[in-house]
């Protein structure tokens, strides 16, 4: 199997959430074993040799690929929760939705400025979740910064609305 045969493992849902949404599910892809290695090696092999340290995670799929990539680069992992999910002092930042406003928190004490980071999530779309991700993680001053994703919804133009000087990479792009 190759990276291009991933897109044959994800399942397109129409009509979801919404009408005339077609919701791409991972969690077809995720299932199945080779499929799971083949995005996993390719989520690594993007970043093995950049000195990463940390991996942000965006609830909650996220949270898969950024495991894997941390546990496989000897990163540490950061999850980027939804509000009063972290436990101990966070910093946090709101973003404007199709239908309201949302916040995204990291605790305060997640990245240092000797960081070299990946913030993953599954899927790019509109991009206000990254961009709210990668504005908390750039207040820590980290060295640098790099944003990854599984998947890329090219047609919501996500990727215009992340900066320019941070590199974006997407396995697949629809």
């Amino acid at each position: 199997m190759e990276i291009n045969d991933l897109s044959l493992k994800i399942r397109e849902i129409p009509d979801f959430p919404s009408k005339g949404i077609i919701f791409r599910d991972l969690t077809t892809l995720l299932k199945d074993a080779e499929a799971l290695r083949v995005m996993s090696d390719a989520l690594v092999n993007i970043y093995r040799d950049r000195g990463v340290t940390k991996v942000v995670g965006i609830e909650s799929r996220g949270f898969i690929g950024g495991s894997i990539m941390a546990y496989a680069l000897g990163a540490g992992f950061v999850p980027a929760r939804k509000p009063g999910k972290l436990p101990a002092v966070t910093v946090k930042k709101s973003y404007a939705k199709e239908y309201g406003v949302d916040t995204i928190e990291l605790h305060s004490d997640a990245i240092n400025e000797d960081d070299i980071v990946v913030l993953h999530d599954d899927l790019l779309a509109t991009g206000g979740t990254m961009m709210a991700a990668y504005e908390l993680v750039k207040s820590m001053n980290p060295k640098k910064i790099y944003i990854n994703f599984v998947v890329e919804l090219t047609a919501l133009k996500g990727r215009d609305v992340l900066p320019s000087d941070c590199e974006v990479t997407s396995l697949l792009k629809y």
